[in-house]
């Protein structure tokens, strides 16, 4: 017998349910490709809804009521920053679901290692709820 968490709490399942899940989510994740040139075009529409004066204006109000608290931006920022992404993304065919937005991220994930201007799209859509992470190359050895 398997679990299914259901917000937060695991829910006992029987082997075929459990069976049932594994073999859709092996269809969902068998989409067939997506070219580059639509993933771009989905990445710049995102970061074009991001820019309009209604949702910047909400992007900035929750980034500075989070601060400089990753876990606050984490709770602010990066949900307004997906249902952004879901709405851009039902405009291209995909479902309103977790399992959608986990899979669109895969495909961008892949693309990025692949084309130059899907990671730079990919990064200006994160630079919103992550912020710069500097590395210092001085290691302070006084301790």
């Amino acid at each position: 017998m398997g679990f299914i968490a259901t917000y937060g709490l695991c829910t006992p399942i029987s082997p075929q349910y459990s069976l049932l899940i594994s073999t859709r989510s092996l269809r969902m994740n068998s989409h067939p490709p997506m070219p580059v040139e639509k993933m771009r075009q989905i990445l710049m529409e995102i970061i074009d809804v991001m820019e309009t004066p209604e949702y910047a204006t909400k992007l900035d109000e929750a980034k500075e009521a989070a601060g400089n608290e990753m876990l606050k931006m984490m709770q602010m920022v990066f949900p307004a920053v997906v249902q952004i992404e879901i709405d851009v993304m039902k405009r291209h065919g995909y479902t309103c679901s977790r399992e959608a937005i986990v899979h669109f991220t895969q495909l961008v994930r892949q693309m990025e290692t692949q084309d130059s201007e899907v990671a730079r799209l990919h990064a200006q859509i994160r630079s919103h709820y992550m912020p710069p992470v500097s590395i210092s190359s001085t290691v302070d050895t006084s301790l």
